[in-house]
């Protein structure tokens, strides 16, 4: 059977199937983390009465360790739907999963607890009697905060003022109760605008720290891991300081025991020096002449094997040529040596 090639095909069918192929492929990139043979993991469900700041991304661990992640937050009626992925880890029927807060500045993570002699039906949803929302500490100070907005602290101090007067004939027990309660009230009326000056400082300080939440785990991270690599070099370095304090001792015995020896040549390297000191602008002379006489003794040896040189008044006038006379005062030295 003679297959056809491609260019005797239909263009138009091979365009269509080409763009089909492709669509496939973009659309098995785009969910490859949901492929078994790529991003693997087991999809699970799970209703919360609240999602607790938990976001799709955030992590899923048992035990402390990661074992896959939140892939989505929705709201399902009166209930929160959490899906989640979990890879190379056992869900039990019994599991519980519960929010949990991952840092101080409010991160979480879903913590899972596997519990159960059968495996978990991923097909259905973990009830709410098996999962738990953690208390979140911000948002109690907030709403902390509105509250005593709200209280109208003089009326109150005013309702305990009542209520011991009320019982100031009572038994001695209840009347100090009341007492009490009245004290309080003043107190609370006292400091109210201390109070709300407080708490508007803590809602300040949280809205901060949720506005720079990246910028303090970066610092954190860091140093975590500059604590770890001072910890895994932790011998290298009281091997440093041990050899440090070593060196230090030998050196100190060395001068001990060559002070004898040591002492004549320092004294003697210090009268050299004041030598030197004193005729210093002799020094600076010389050093200022000789800068010329090597230029000058350079220029004649460096042509090679050679001098380079020119002495005027060797020759003698005589043996000079007539038409090429000195142009010069140089003149050869005249005879009888004077």
């Amino acid at each position: 059977m003679r297959i056809k090639p491609v260019r005797e095909r239909n263009p138009v069918l091979i365009g269509v199937v080409g763009l089909v192929v492709l669509a496939l492929l973009g659309l098995a990139a785009y969910r490859a983390d949901a492929l078994p043979f790529v991003g693997g993991g087991t999809l699970y469900s799970a209703d919360f009465t609240e999602s607790a700041g938990l976001d799709a991304g955030d992590e899923v661990r048992i035990a402390g360790v990661k074992v896959g992640e939140v892939t989505g937050v929705s709201l399902d009626g009166a209930v929160v739907k959490v899906d989640f992925k979990v890879k190379d880890a056992w869900i039990g029927d019994s599991s519980t999963v519960g929010i949990a807060i991952k840092t101080l500045l409010g991160d979480k993570y879903l913590a899972v607890d596997p519990l159960g002699d059968a495996p978990q039906d991923p097909s259905s949803r973990i009830t709410k009697s098996r999962t738990t929302s953690p208390y979140d500490v911000t948002q109690a100070f907030n709403g902390l905060g509105e509250t005593i907005e709200e209280i109208d602290t003089a009326q109150l101090a005013q309702s305990f003022e009542t209520i011991s007067d009320t019982f100031k004939d009572s038994p001695p027990d209840v009347r100090s109760a009341a007492e009490g309660l009245s004290a309080l009230s003043k107190t609370v009326s006292e400091r109210d605008a201390q109070l709300a000056t407080l708490l508007k400082g803590s809602k300040q300080l949280t809205r901060t720290l949720a506005t720079k939440k990246s910028s303090f785990e970066t610092l954190l991270e860091d140093g975590n891991l500059l604590l770890g690599e001072i910890q895994a070099r932790r011998d290298s370095i009281h091997l440093l300081l041990t050899g440090t304090r070593d060196l230090g001792t030998q050196l100190t015995g060395l001068v001990t025991d060559n002070n004898k020896q040591l002492k004549p040549t320092l004294d003697a390297l210090g009268r050299v020096t004041t030598v030197l000191v004193k005729n210093r602008k002799s020094l600076d002379k010389v050093l200022s002449m000789a800068g010329t006489y090597n230029r000058l003794v350079g220029n004649t040896l460096g042509n090679g094997r050679w001098f380079d040189n020119y002495v005027c008044g060797v020759v003698p006038k005589d043996y000079l040529p007539k038409d090429t006379p000195p142009t010069n005062d140089c003149m050869p030295p005249k005879q009888g040596g004077r």
